[in-house]
């Protein structure tokens, strides 16, 4: 094997690793921004209001409050999972 192709692995991993995470933020944003907009906007006007406003923001807060649950839930699954594999091959 091509000692070049080797070593040069690592980065492409590295490389679709990074691109999948800016991948995954983009998506959460926009889903936000649809979420968010479809709960806070009456009608569009050349600026918000003060009510809109507070609701963009709590709307905001409460979407990454409830994306960081889901991905501490997801990773403690993952864990004890994990753990329970192990305990498993134990016997």
């Amino acid at each position: 094997m091509d000692n070049q192709a080797v070593t040069a692995d690592p980065q492409l991993q590295q490389f679709i690793e990074v691109e999948s995470q800016k991948q995954r933020f983009q998506q959460l944003v926009h889903q936000m921004t649809e979420v968010c907009w479809e709960n806070c906007m009456d009608k569009p006007g050349p600026k918000l209001d003060s009510r809109t406003e507070v609701c963009f923001v709590n709307c905001v807060e409460r979407f990454i409050d409830t994306s960081q649950f889901i991905l501490n839930r997801l990773e403690q699954t993952q864990k004890s999972r994990a753990s329970f594999s192990e305990t498993m091959t134990d016997y």
